[in-house]
C-alpha cells in the first residue's frame, strides 16, 4: 500500500496557479468593461473573449488532469460541514469555469456578431442571432461573474484559514510539491 499523497501534481498546481491569474483578470476586465462601453475599450472586450475560451481550454485540461491524479485528502479532524463545503465549493468553481466561458461565445453568437478571437480567427456561433436571447444570456453572464467573484472570494478566505488557523496542510498541498528529503 503506497503512502497517502499530501500534495497536489505538478501539472495540477500549475494549471491552478495559471487558472487564478486568468480568472482574477477576467473579473476586473470584466468589470472595466461594464464600467465603460466606449470604443477606447474594445481592446478589453477582445482580451475577455481570448482569456475566456482559454479558460474553458484549460478547464477541461483540469478536469482531466483531477479525474487522472490523486488528490490530498483533506483533514481528518476537518468538521463534516467544512468537508461538504469544500466540495460543493469546486464543484461550483468548475462549473462556473466551465458555464460562464460558453455563456459569453453563446452571448456573442446571439448578438449576431461574429465570434472573433483575433483578425483571423473566428469561431462558429454556438446559437442564432436573437436580441432576446442576448439580453438573456448577458443578464446571466454577469450575475454568474458575481457568483464567481464570491466563490474565489470564499476559496481564497478557507486557503488562508487553513494556511494561518489550523495550520494544518490543505494549503501546503496546492503551494509545494513532495519534499525531496
Amino acid at each position: 500500500m503506497s503512502p497517502p499523497v499530501k500534495h497536489f501534481a505538478p501539472l495540477a498546481r500549475l494549471l491552478h496557479w495559471l487558472m487564478a491569474l486568468m480568472i482574477i483578470a477576467m473579473l476586473f476586465i470584466g468589470a472595466g468593461m461594464v464600467a465603460s462601453v466606449s470604443e477606447r475599450h474594445e481592446w478589453l472586450i477582445n482580451l475577455h473573449k481570448l482569456l475566456g475560451i482559454a479558460i474553458l481550454a484549460l478547464v477541461i485540461v483540469r478536469l482531466v488532469v483531477r479525474f487522472t491524479t490523486t488528490q490530498p485528502a483533506l483533514p481528518a479532524d476537518l468538521p463534516s460541514w467544512q468537508a461538504l463545503a469544500a466540495k460543493a465549493s469546486h464543484l461550483v468553481l468548475y462549473a462556473l469555469m466551465l458555464v460562464l466561458p460558453l455563456l459569453g461565445w453563446a452571448m456573442i453568437s446571439a448578438s449576431g456578431e461574429p465570434v472573433m478571437l483575433s483578425s483571423s480567427l473566428q469561431l462558429p456561433s454556438i446559437v442564432g442571432a436573437d436580441a432576446q436571447l442576448f439580453a438573456l444570456l448577458r443578464k446571466a453572464h454577469g450575475y454568474l461573474a458575481y457568483l464567481l467573484f464570491l466563490t474565489v472570494l470564499v476559496h481564497l478566505a478557507a486557503a488562508l484559514f487553513h494556511g494561518w488557523v489550523r495550520r494544518d496542510e490543505v494549503l501546503d498541498s496546492m503551494l509545494r510539491g513532495e519534499d525531496r528529503r
